[in-house]
């Protein structure tokens, strides 16, 4: 679609039916995190650092530093929404942090949290009811269709997920058990920009509210995400992004620009960016001196918490 845009002279967002709105916002993605991690460049601490660059350094174990995590993250990029990753600590803590973000920033920003499915069926019902009046939307809070029909069920709060309904084939038992209310797609698992468009009119019809999920990202995955936000015929939830915790960038011009939480849609022919091939190479050079070939979490937090094994459900 970028190159059917460049020869065109069209933004990809006109290839996909015409530009909704001007800018598509996008949420805080905050993470509970050791001292270190996501320090200056991936390499270490930068005792020069200050806002954001020095709160991507922080611990944020607690609900104080979380608060200041999100406080240097919304003040860095305007975001007027806020996630935070949860199925970290037992439900509590994550909890009391939700609280403690909601003093914090008031009553205006929506809030929403990720348990990512390790909470029991029990667990989400009893935490979830705590959180009804808190919450914009739960998100996964446990594994499975089934599972979440249950504790939708049970509670009054919007249910997300990019866990339990990843495909089309996953759309007949979504609507037939009432598994979720929301669903967080993403363009690569979906099959492109232009089937993410009639996953938006499915939700439509089957009374789903649509946004979507992030994973590590760089600016052409970025720009794909804003070209299709821009598109949808409905976009009622800030879209998720993991893009202030990454430091580098393999398209020209450099990083994109966050104003009031949101991106400005790219005007320029296709997805309106351009691959540095110089970044990109360096980029490559590190995956390849690295050593790993693919994620495991498992082994990387064994080098801070020596024996701790994945569990599909903690608590």
């Amino acid at each position: 679609m970028d190159i059917i845009g460049k020869v065109t002279g069209r933004p990809v967002v006109d290839i996909l039916g015409g530009k909704m709105r001007d800018r598509v916002p996008f949420a805080a993605y905050l993470f509970y995190k050791y001292e270190g991690a996501g320090g200056r460049l991936g390499f270490g601490l930068d005792p020069d650092a200050r806002g954001w660059s020095a709160a991507r350094q922080a611990a944020a174990l607690n609900p104080a530093g979380m608060v200041e995590q999100a406080r240097a993250m919304c003040k860095e990029f305007g975001f007027q929404s806020i996630k935070l990753k949860g199925g970290v600590f037992e439900p509590k803590a994550e909890v009391d942090a939700m609280f403690a973000l909601r003093e914090a920033f008031g009553p205006d920003i929506p809030l929403r949290i990720d348990p990512n499915a390790l909470w029991k069926v029990e667990t989400a019902i009893q935490y979830g009811r705590e959180m009804e009046g808190l919450l914009e939307y739960l998100e996964d809070p446990v594994r499975g269709q089934e599972n979440m029909a249950k504790v939708r069920k049970s509670l009054k709060i919007p249910l997300a997920t990019n866990m339990c309904t990843t495909s089309f084939e996953d759309i007949a038992g979504s609507i037939s058990l009432g598994s979720e209310d929301i669903i967080l797609s993403d363009h690569h698992f979906w099959g492109g920009l232009r089937v993410s468009m009639e996953l938006s009119r499915i939700c439509e019809t089957f009374g789903r509210g649509l946004s979507m999920h992030s994973n590590s990202h760089l600016g052409i995955s970025l720009a794909a995400m804003v070209h299709l936000g821009a598109a949808l015929p409905h976009l009622p939830y800030a879209l998720d992004t993991h893009y202030p915790w990454q430091s580098d960038e393999v398209i020209t011009g450099g990083r994109f620009k966050f104003e009031e939480g949101a991106v400005m849609v790219p005007r320029e022919p296709g997805l309106g960016v351009e691959l540095d091939r110089e970044s990109l190479a360096r980029l490559h050079q590190n995956y390849l001196d690295c050593g790993l070939t693919k994620r495991d979490d498992q082994v990387e937090m064994q080098k801070v918490v020596p024996g701790w094994e994945f569990k599909a459900v903690r608590w």
